[in-house]
């Protein structure tokens, strides 16, 4: 009755630089995917500090990690802390919301359309994911 996709994404809100990656499970293969995807993005005198919530595909022993990422779990339940969180709200709000999907193919297609309208944006991407705490300096 019912289908998904979900979207792995992640963003610099310093450099308004963002990776995502739609796939039909949350699950360790989708979180290598974005993994990779992600190491490829990071500037290569830099380093990437990824917030995830404790999700088991998160944080598993199986996952093959760039040398270029490192995975900061938040402390349990509390997921608003991810910035990240942020854009999946609002994209519930804009793009997601009192919607019916022919099929999957049409979910992902929204999918896609809908992160990179985002991703193009860098003040969108700025102003929702920015945290003072997450300054590094």
């Amino acid at each position: 009755q019912f289908t998904a996709a979900y979207i792995f994404g992640a963003v610099c809100p310093e450099n308004s630089k963002t990776a995502g990656l739609i796939m039909p499970k949350a699950n360790t293969e989708g979180m290598q995917h974005h993994l990779n995807i992600i190491s490829t993005t990071v500037t290569s005198s830099k380093h990437a500090l990824l917030i995830v919530d404790r999700a088991a595909w998160h944080l598993t022993e199986k996952l093959d990690m760039p040398t270029n990422i490192t995975i900061m779990p938040l402390p349990p339940y509390s997921p608003e802390l991810n910035p990240v969180e942020q854009i999946w709200q609002q994209l519930r709000r804009s793009d997601f919301s009192n919607r019916c999907f022919e099929d999957y193919d049409e979910i992902v297609s929204v999918c896609c359309q809908a992160w990179n309208k985002f991703a193009k944006c860098a003040e969108a991407v700025h102003s929702l994911c920015s945290r003072k705490w997450a300054l590094l300096e």
